[in-house]
Parts: C-alpha cells; sequence; structure tokens
C-alpha cells in the first residue's frame, strides 16, 4: 500500500488522499519512488473536475514528479538514478505522480540535472519546462534581447513567473501582465521592467493594432492572444501554451500577413526528449536559483486539494511544490 491523491467518478467525482494497492498500478519499466510533485494548472483541473482532463477511472493524480528510481527494466536507468517527470498523459490516463510511488516509462524521464534537487525540479515543474520551451521558441525564431520588449501574461502564475525570471536574467525588457496590482513587487523582483493591467489585453479588440511587442509569451489563449497578436510588430513571434482565458482564438490572418508574425505552439506533453532534456539543461544554466525559491510555496501531499481549489480559484502565485516524502 502507499499513499495517494486518487480521484474516482465511479458514483459522483471525489479527490482524496488515501491508501492504494501497488497492485493497481499501471505496467511500466521503472519503478520510483517520489520524492516531490507540484500542482500545475491542470492538475488543479483534474483535482477540482473543473474540465474533463482525467480520461480513466479510478486516477491518481499529478502530472510531475521527481525522485529516485526503485527497480527498472529500461537500459537507460537504474536503482538510485534520480529523475524528473513532465506530463505524457501522467495524471490523465495513468496514474501519476501525487503520490509515494509510481510506474512509470523509462522513455519518458529525463535525467536530473546536478544543478537542481529534486525539490527544486518540482518548482518548476511542468509549468517551468513550458516556459524554457517559450523561451527557446523565441530565441530560435530570431526573439534577441534587444529587439524590443517581451509581454508575458498570466504573470503571477507558474509558467509566468518562471519565463520573467529567464527572460529578465537573458536581458530581456519584460513586460508583465497581471490582474494582481499588488503583485508588482512580486514580479519586477523576477526581472519584468513594467506592469501590464490584463484588462487592457482580455476584452475583445481590433485584429491589427499599433505595434509593441517583439516577443510573446501567452498563457491566456482567447482575447488575450488575440490582442497580443494583433500588437505584436513586425517579425516578432508569439509563443502560445496555454489557455486560462479559454480556447477560442477570435482574430484574423493580418498580423501574420502584413508583419509577418509567427505563432509558435508550445507542447510539453508530448514533446520528444530532446526538447525536453533541451529545455532542463537551459534551466540549469540560466535560472536564478534565489528567484525560484522566491516563487514556492510548499505543501504537504494532505494539503493538495484544497490547494488546487485554491489555484483555480487565481489566489496563488509561483508554484506550489508538494512533499510526497517523510
Amino acid at each position: 500500500m502507499f499513499k495517494a491523491l486518487l480521484l474516482e467518478n465511479a458514483a459522483g467525482f471525489t479527490a482524496r488522499v488515501t491508501q492504494v494497492d501497488d497492485v493497481a498500478m499501471q505496467a511500466g519499466d521503472v519503478q520510483v519512488a517520489v520524492a516531490y510533485s507540484c500542482l500545475n494548472y491542470k492538475d488543479g483541473l483534474a483535482i477540482t473536475n473543473k474540465s474533463p482532463v482525467v480520461r480513466n477511472w479510478p486516477m491518481v493524480a499529478g502530472i510531475d514528479g521527481a525522485g529516485t528510481v526503485v527497480e527498472s527494466n529500461h537500459p537507460l536507468w537504474k536503482a538510485g538514478d534520480v529523475f524528473v517527470h513532465n506530463g505524457w498523459g501522467v495524471g490523465e490516463t495513468r496514474w501519476g505522480c501525487l503520490a509515494e510511488k509510481a510506474c512509470l516509462k523509462g522513455d519518458w524521464l529525463v535525467k536530473l540535472p546536478t544543478a537542481f534537487t529534486p525539490r527544486q525540479a518540482m518548482a518548476i515543474g511542468t509549468a517551468g519546462y513550458t516556459a524554457m520551451l517559450c523561451v527557446l521558441a523565441l530565441e530560435d525564431h530570431g526573439v534577441k534581447p534587444d529587439a524590443g520588449e517581451v509581454l508575458v501574461t498570466g504573470a503571477t502564475g507558474g509558467v509566468g513567473s518562471v519565463a520573467i525570471a529567464l527572460l529578465g536574467k537573458l536581458g530581456y525588457s519584460v513586460v508583465a501582465a497581471t490582474g494582481k496590482a499588488d503583485e508588482a513587487a512580486y514580479l519586477k523582483s523576477l526581472g519584468a521592467s513594467d506592469i501590464l493591467d490584463r484588462a487592457q489585453l482580455s476584452s475583445p479588440g481590433k485584429p491589427f493594432q499599433k505595434e509593441r511587442w517583439a516577443g510573446v509569451v501567452d498563457v491566456a489563449g482567447s482575447s488575450t492572444l488575440a490582442n497580443a497578436l494583433a500588437q505584436t510588430r513586425y517579425g516578432g513571434v508569439v509563443a502560445a501554451c496555454g489557455l486560462a482565458q479559454g480556447m477560442d482564438l477570435p482574430t484574423t490572418v493580418m498580423p501574420f500577413i502584413l508583419r509577418g508574425v509567427t505563432l509558435a505552439g508550445i507542447d510539453s506533453v508530448m514533446a520528444p526528449l530532446s526538447k525536453r532534456q533541451r529545455a532542463w539543461d537551459r534551466l540549469a544554466r540560466d535560472l536564478d536559483p534565489a528567484l525560484l525559491e522566491s516563487m514556492i510555496e510548499e505543501i504537504e501531499l494532505d494539503a493538495a486539494i484544497a490547494k488546487a481549489h485554491e489555484l483555480m480559484a487565481g489566489t496563488v502565485r509561483g508554484r506550489v511544490v508538494v512533499r510526497i516524502a517523510a
């Protein structure tokens, strides 16, 4: 038996932290002991049942985990190796990492960079790893620090906080869009040079607006993304990785065909191992550990359900790390 955050839907949805039986775990070639997990937006959706994230029932929640390999039938992994896991449908279609144990596939795991502890890896989590993928997309499309302002939406969230810290350290001029004016000092401490009220982006706007952004990291979708595209400068790049406002995109082709704007879609769930390793290697190089620490709220597994409801209510900032190991 092991402790886990179990989601069930047999006679109505329930979420509880309880003991589950080892024999119920799905097959995998690497068994691990999870030291830390975390709460991402998708975890919040699953734990609160706000969206049909979970595809198989019952489900152990948790798309991310870090800890130690206990047993392995995979050639690249052996007992004692330290791993980090992000995505791959874990916590959605197969049991996840908000649990003391997990059975995973070795092809999904990334060697934890020596720069990070498992706790720090989960402070980064899918949110921070996605932020790094966004930064890499801006770089790969030629957006350099001297190109102009970079907009980050959802700035106080996990993706936004890490994106600001990364971009700030790399020398970009970052404008943080948020609905939390009282968090301006926090955002500037991470590296934001200016704060923008998200209300200026969240309402429907003209399809073609005054140029401002050299690059954008967007977690919102919907009208926010449409307005960001309409305000992006000639040749600019918008990295889209979320749908916190909505999954619609009420825009036109004008930014693309008249300004050559690039809309780069960012997927973290099924990204190949080479891309994952590149992102984690860059995080090890470019993410300031002190700034990372300033984003962290650490909780016990027993507190994860209540915290997931706070996350969905928009009252959480930065990253929530869940301590699993005693």
